[in-house]
């Protein structure tokens, strides 16, 4: 059951109010280790909802990072670290179900998921939750351009769906991002693909009002 000191800690790390969680860690250090309703640490919570910069405060009050919560904020030399002493962590998965690449890759750590390429990570690893994704889907996601290119340059399966039959190609056509739809169909990415609801990808940037992808989807 999660305490009420607990339930103050993850309000102000939603709310973006460092002080807040300064406070509250200073008072009670095993704050530091709680676990949210959903079962993630404050650090995870924080990249979660988007506030790197409490994940921040977090670390400088002594939060001490594990491979999951420093490949997500981006802590480079702590994954290598970890990595170092563990090399079985490479392939691990979070509580909530998502390895170190996963992670990474949807945060837009593109130094980490180097790194955890260079070791060997596996780049089609899907998640082990209802969402069923892959690092790639997961950086189309955030619109990490780059990122997915180095993934897809590292083997990574432009046709790979995750629940729904949601495709690489469709994430990047109604995010409207045309250089990644380049990217994906010139490695095999299947333009004609549908998902659960019967959209491709051309269906999906048309919602959205993406005519150059649409373009692109078009000439194939």
């Amino acid at each position: 059951m999660t305490s009420t000191s607990e339930k103050e800690l993850f309000l102000a790390i939603r709310a973006g109010d460092g002080p807040a969680v300064r406070d509250l860690v200073a008072q009670d250090r095993t704050l530091l280790e709680a676990l949210s309703p959903l079962g993630v640490s404050p650090v995870l919570f924080a990249a979660y909802y988007h506030h790197p910069a409490m994940a921040r405060v977090l670390v400088e009050a002594g939060a001490a990072l594990n491979i999951f919560e420093a490949a997500a904020i981006g802590e480079a030399q702590r994954v290598g670290a970890l990595l170092d002493a563990d090399p079985a962590l490479l392939n691990a998965v979070s509580p909530d179900g998502f390895s170190p690449l996963g992670l990474a890759a949807f945060f837009g750590q593109a130094e980490v998921a180097a790194r955890l390429l260079d070791r060997g990570a596996d780049v089609n690893a899907v998640s082990h939750n209802a969402m069923r994704v892959g690092p790639l889907l997961s950086a189309v996601t955030g619109n990490h351009t780059e990122l997915a290119r180095m993934l897809v340059a590292a083997g990574a399966d432009v046709n790979a769906a995750q629940q729904g039959g949601f495709t690489p190609l469709m994430g990047a056509a109604q995010n409207g991002n045309a250089e990644l739809v380049r990217l994906l169909l010139s490695h095999g990415a299947v333009p004609d693909a549908v998902n659960e609801n019967g959209l491709s990808a051309a269906d999906l940037a048309q919602e959205e009002g993406h005519g150059e992808v649409l373009i692109l989807l078009a000439g194939r």
